[in-house]
């Protein structure tokens, strides 16, 4: 298949059946049938200015946005409903949405095309690779991190996003201040998040009914249609704050 044939292959990006893009997903492999034709379209016009694959390269905030502001990393975007939103809802904030699918990738897209929203640009890859070779450390005002995989079953629990060596990853690429939201609806994955967060020395709890003042940005994420499910199915939804430590 060559580039012309194949929308996720443009720009020098790696081929979608890059193993790098899915090192936690291995039985998935996308593939161009999944995009809708004006999602194609979409992708093979507008990808190469919103978004790009993992790399071994630093962003560069100013090239990829023009301008600096307050920088925020989104773990697992899924289809954006969230990013779109919260990125409406804070011009002056720039986000970096990090997601392994293509299809979710796309439907941000168009988002972004339809909204407007010039603060929203794309990685697609693993959230620790990305974090790992394309993000300065002390660099960021937040990092998102909406309803992980919780990998319910114990021994597949190791494959969960959210362990120590990741909690310390995200410490480190958070400028001194910056804030962790984590949100999950599973009971058992919040039970390990929370003591698993708060073993990291370089960050500090904080409580969102509390201390949301002291958050540099906004708490406030709509109900997806994914959140507005486990809700009438009478799940709980936990948040977790932590602040990176001055």
């Amino acid at each position: 298949m060559n580039q012309s044939e194949n929308p996720g292959n443009v720009a020098g990006a790696t081929p979608d059946d890059d193993p790098r893009l899915f090192p936690r997903v291995t039985a998935y492999r996308s593939r161009s049938g999944d995009l809708r034709p004006g999602q194609q379209r979409n992708w093979q016009e507008h990808w190469p200015t919103y978004g790009r694959n993992v790399a071994d390269e630093l962003v560069d905030q100013q090239a990829l946005f023009g301008r600096s502001a307050p920088l925020i990393v989104e773990i697992g975007s899924g289809t954006g409903t969230s990013t779109a939103a919260m990125a409406a809802a804070e011009p002056d904030i720039d986000v970096i949405a990090v997601e392994v699918y293509q299809l979710g990738l796309a439907q941000l897209l168009g988002s972004i095309l339809r909204e407007g929203l010039e603060n929203v640009r794309m990685v697609r890859g693993d959230g620790v690779d990305v974090l790992t070779n394309m993000i300065a450390p002390a660099s960021l005002t937040g990092v998102r991190v909406f309803f992980p995989d919780p990998w319910p079953k114990a021994r597949h629990h190791k494959r969960r996003l959210l362990q120590s060596a990741t909690f310390e990853l995200i410490a480190s690429r958070l400028r001194p201040g910056g804030v962790l939201h984590v949100a999950t609806d599973h009971v058992d994955y919040a039970e390990w998040i929370g003591p698993t967060g708060d073993a990291e020395p370089a960050l500090e709890r904080l409580d969102a009914a509390t201390d949301a003042g002291h958050v540099p940005f906004s708490l406030e994420r709509p109900v997806t249609k994914f959140e507005g499910k486990g809700l009438l199915q009478e799940r709980v939804i936990n948040e977790f704050l932590w602040r990176r430590r001055e």
